[in-house]
């Protein structure tokens, strides 16, 4: 539940894609690329990607965000309503396989974000071979779908990539409270997908594991609904399931200088490859919200520091008034996470509330999917969540359960670019 904001941040283009017939005997790909969010109808009109950091306004949920730029959509752009996240194991030790592999997401991922098919789509092609599109997204809206890749710190013991691994993409180490399951935690790389209608983001990482069977697959996943935070300017602060606003003080990505500070890589931060790029920690936050549920309006309040009607400070009347932190108890959230409590120190955030069916003990498993995206992990969520495991009064009612890092290339730049080219262009 770390929060720096205030409580709670191969050439395609657009031509058809390789037919199902041209991908028989793709090496480790697959048979199938996957398909369109529209099934080959036009793409609505649309909304950047943040290439500066300058992100327009949410459009709505028929738009396309644009897949090409300096930094991969997904990150700056305006928050979606809903989140398919995948971390994926690679199953091949043959680089040229896997390079393959990417080019290929790409070209899918480019075609899916646009709302067209790819390949033959879901029906009128081949009757002896599996349609190309898996069809539960024909006639729907690109709903604002964002593809964002990340490569995790196991990906740099293979192909030759061991001095490739930025020195900002550490191992997080166990903090107090912390319960992971292995089963949740880590990953060779990861896909989030972001977008409006939920069936569009599913079918999107459901292409891109297909394309990818036999040289990658997925190793866990996460749902998400009701984003958490916003990057937004003027957007009406969200709620996580305790009710309380959250991420009230995120940056937005209008806010050019502050995503440049905090989140963008900078040249000279580490690798050359990594530059315009970012680093992600995802976490898997249980709340224990039957226990938060009989709480007093009271304690609930002086846990976050901030009322739970306006979402004001303590001791203020607007959610967005300047707090005074002195005035919250000690252990406060928003006293603990604040940026004036921690030099400085700030995340964007683009967290989704989850409920993945009951504990067996008759308790929901529900909380929060945290993403926080970073200029560097080591002066970020390192030093932040070192100071809310060990102090937090929030801890009482949250669990951290899952957990993982990654290392987010800059964007595809044009049509003959593909993900992770600024790292596999480079010999091994």
């Amino acid at each position: 539940m770390t929060d720096t904001q205030d409580a709670t941040t191969a050439k395609s283009g657009d031509a058809k894609a390789p037919s199902r017939r041209s991908l028989i005997g793709w090496g480790g790909a697959g048979l199938a690329l996957g398909a369109a969010a529209a099934g080959g109808g036009v793409a609505m009109s649309r909304v950047g990607n943040s290439i500066d950091g300058a992100a327009p306004a949410a459009a709505d949920t028929g738009a396309a965000v644009a897949f090409h730029g300096a930094s991969q959509a997904g990150i700056a752009t305006p928050v979606q309503d809903r989140l398919h996240f995948a971390a994926f194991d690679v199953q091949t030790d043959d680089r040229a396989e896997f390079v393959q592999m990417l080019k290929d997401w790409t070209a899918a991922a480019r075609r899916m974000t646009a709302g067209k098919a790819v390949g033959d789509g879901a029906y009128g092609g081949l009757a002896e071979a599996p349609p190309d599109d898996t069809g539960e997204a024909l006639g729907l809206k690109p709903s604002r779908l964002t593809l964002t890749i990340g490569f995790g710190p196991s990906l740099f013991e293979k192909f030759g990539l061991k001095g490739q691994r930025p020195a900002a993409l550490v191992d997080l180490p166990q903090f107090p409270g912390d319960n992971l399951d292995k089963t949740r935690t880590g990953g060779d790389l990861c896909i989030q997908a972001c977008a409006d209608d939920p069936q569009v983001a599913v079918h999107a990482i459901r292409n891109l594991a297909r394309i990818g069977f036999g040289t990658v697959n997925i190793r866990w996943s996460q749902l998400g609904f009701g984003k958490t935070s916003s990057t937004t300017p003027g957007a009406q602060t969200p709620r996580n399931l305790m009710g309380f606003k959250d991420g009230t003080r995120n940056i937005a990505g209008t806010e050019t200088d502050r995503l440049k500070k905090f989140v963008w890589v900078g040249e000279g931060d580490g690798p050359d490859w990594m530059t315009g790029g970012s680093y992600l920690v995802a976490r898997r936050i249980r709340m224990h919200i039957e226990t938060w549920d009989r709480t007093s309006l009271q304690e609930q309040e002086d846990v976050f520091g901030r009322d739970k009607g306006e979402g004001a400070p303590v001791g203020k009347a607007k959610e967005h008034d300047k707090p005074f932190l002195k005035a919250m108890k000690p252990d406060a959230h928003v006293r603990l996470a604040h940026p004036d409590s921690n030099g400085g120190v700030t995340i964007l955030r683009r967290g989704y509330s989850f409920t993945d069916g009951t504990d067996g003990l008759g308790r929901l498993d529900a909380g929060l999917f945290f993403l926080a995206y970073q200029r560097d992990i080591r002066k970020g969520f390192l030093p932040l969540q070192r100071k809310l495991s060990a102090h937090d009064a929030l801890n009482e009612y949250i669990q951290h359960v899952g957990s993982a890092v990654f290392a987010v290339p800059p964007g595809v730049r044009d049509k003959d670019d593909w993900w992770g080219s600024t790292l596999f262009s480079k010999e091994a």
